[in-house]
C-alpha cells in the first residue's frame, strides 16, 4: 500500500510537530483508519515533499511529527492557459483535473464575448486542483487566478510565447509545428469561439494564432489537447 499523501499549505518547516488540518485528520482517521506510528507524506504545493509519522490521531486534529523534508524544483517549462469559463461547470472541472495531472502551471478563467456561465466557484475549482495534484503525486499545485475580461487580459499578458487557438479560416501554424518555448500561455475560447474582434484584439498584442487540427473541438478538449501538446513537445 502506498503512503497516504496530503495537501498542508502552511508547514513551514521539519522535525517539529505538526497539528494537521481537519480534513486531513478526518481522512487519516475515520477514512484510512490511521494511528499512531503510520507514516504519511504532505506537500506545500510549493514544491516541498515531508515525510512525516503520527503521534496522535484524532479526527479532528491529529498530530505528524514531520522527520524529513525532500524539495522538487519547479517544472522549467511553464505551461499556462486562459480559457472562457463554461455553462457546463462540470466539464471545466474535468479539464481542471485533467490538466493539472499534466503539468499545468497557471490557469486564468476568462470571460469572453461569447461566455455564456459568468459565474465561478473558486473554492470547489480549487479543491479539484489540489485533489488532482495529489493523484498525479506532485508538490506544485497550479495557481487558479480569478476570472478575468479577456481584452484586459489580453493588454496584461506578459508571457514568452503568446498563443491563441480560434476556429476562424485565416493563416495559422499548427500547435505542434509552433517552436518550442519554455514559457507558454494559449487562449482557449467559449463554445461559439472568440469573435472576430477578440481575434483581431490578440494578434494586435503579439498572440500567435494556432490551429488544434482538422476537427472543431469543444472547449475543453481543446484545452486539454493544446496543453498536452505544449507540456510534451521537445
Amino acid at each position: 500500500m502506498s503512503i497516504p499523501f496530503f495537501y498542508e499549505p502552511t508547514i513551514l518547516e521539519s522535525n517539529h510537530p505538526f497539528v494537521l488540518s481537519e480534513s486531513t485528520s478526518k481522512h487519516c482517521v475515520q477514512v484510512l483508519r490511521m494511528r499512531a506510528g503510520d507514516q504519511i507524506h504532505l506537500t506545500d504545493g510549493m514544491g516541498k515533499l515531508f515525510y512525516a509519522k503520527i503521534i496522535s490521531a484524532d479526527k479532528q486534529k491529529s498530530v505528524a511529527l514531520i522527520e524529513q523534508t525532500k524539495f522538487t524544483e519547479a517544472p522549467l517549462k511553464k505551461i499556462s492557459i486562459g480559457i472562457s469559463l463554461l455553462k457546463n461547470a462540470d466539464r471545466l472541472e474535468w479539464l481542471f483535473e485533467k490538466i493539472t495531472e499534466i503539468g499545468i502551471t497557471e490557469i486564468y478563467p476568462l470571460i469572453c464575448k461569447r461566455t455564456e456561465q459568468q459565474r465561478f466557484k473558486t473554492e470547489r475549482m480549487q479543491q479539484i486542483l489540489v485533489s488532482a495534484m495529489l493523484q498525479s503525486q506532485q508538490c506544485w499545485l497550479p495557481k487558479l487566478q480569478p476570472p478575468t475580461d479577456l481584452t484586459k487580459f489580453i493588454e496584461q499578458a506578459t508571457n514568452a510565447q503568446k498563443i491563441i487557438a480560434h476556429c476562424e479560416p485565416d493563416q495559422k501554424t499548427e500547435l505542434r509545428e509552433l517552436q518550442h518555448s519554455t514559457d507558454s500561455l494559449i487562449l482557449i475560447g467559449p463554445e461559439g469561439d472568440f469573435t472576430p474582434e477578440e481575434i483581431a484584439f490578440a494578434l494586435k498584442h503579439q498572440f500567435i494564432p494556432v490551429s488544434l487540427g482538422k476537427t472543431r473541438l469543444r472547449t475543453e478538449t481543446a484545452g486539454l489537447v493544446s496543453i498536452t501538446v505544449l507540456a510534451y513537445r521537445s
